[in-house]
C-alpha cells in the first residue's frame, strides 16, 4: 500500500501558515528548500485541500491548472468548481483513498491543509509526517492539523539540522 506523507513547513508553535495564509516567515530558498524540491520528484500523487489549491491563485496559477505538473494532483473539496478540461481531479470526499493507496501510481504527497490532514489521520491513512521546522512563532494562522479525533503517536525516523535553527524532522505514524 502506498504511503501518504504529510510533508510541510511548520512554525515552532505549530502553524503551516500565518494569519491570512501568510507563508513569508518560512524559508523560500537554501538547502532545506532544495531538499524539499528533490523530494517532490519521489512523489507520484499530490493530495490537497481546497484552500491549499486556491493558495496558488495568488501566484498566478489559473483555476484547473496543476500546481505539480509531474504529479497526478487531487483536490479534496465539497465546493470547488473547476473548468471541464482541468488538469487536476476534484474529489468530494475521501471514499477513493483506499483504492488510491492500493492501486494508485505511487507515494502520495499530502501538501495541505490542516482540515484534510486531520481527516486523513482520523481515517487511519496518514503514514508519515515530514516537518520543515522554522524558528519562528506565528501566534496564529493555519494549524498543522485541525479536527483530530485523538492524538497521533509519532516514531521519529530522522532529523537533519540545516543550521540557522532550521530542522527537517521525519516521523512514522504508529
Amino acid at each position: 500500500m502506498h504511503p501518504i506523507i504529510y510533508d510541510v513547513a511548520v512554525s515552532a508553535d505549530g502553524f503551516i501558515a500565518g494569519r491570512n495564509s501568510d507563508v513569508s516567515a518560512f524559508p523560500h530558498a537554501g538547502p532545506i528548500v532544495a531538499d524539499y524540491t528533490d523530494r517532490l520528484g519521489t512523489y507520484a500523487v499530490a493530495l490537497m485541500g481546497r484552500a491549499t489549491y486556491e493558495f496558488g491563485y495568488a501566484f498566478g496559477m489559473e483555476p484547473g491548472q496543476n500546481p505539480y505538473p509531474h504529479l497526478r494532483s487531487i483536490v479534496v473539496s465539497k465546493t470547488l468548481t473547476l473548468p471541464d478540461k482541468s488538469e487536476v481531479e476534484v474529489w468530494r470526499d475521501l471514499s477513493g483513498l483506499t483504492d488510491l493507496r492500493q492501486s494508485g501510481p505511487g507515494v502520495i504527497y499530502l501538501c495541505g491543509g490542516s482540515h484534510l490532514a486531520g481527516a486523513i489521520a482520523n481515517a487511519g491513512h496518514l503514514s508519515e509526517l515530514w516537518l520543515k521546522r522554522a524558528p519562528v512563532v506565528l501566534g496564529g494562522g493555519t494549524p498543522l492539523f485541525s479536527g483530530l479525533d485523538a492524538p497521533l503517536n509519532l516514531q521519529p525516523t530522522g532529523q537533519t539540522d540545516y543550521g540557522d535553527n532550521l530542522l527537517f524532522q521525519s516521523f512514522r505514524i504508529t
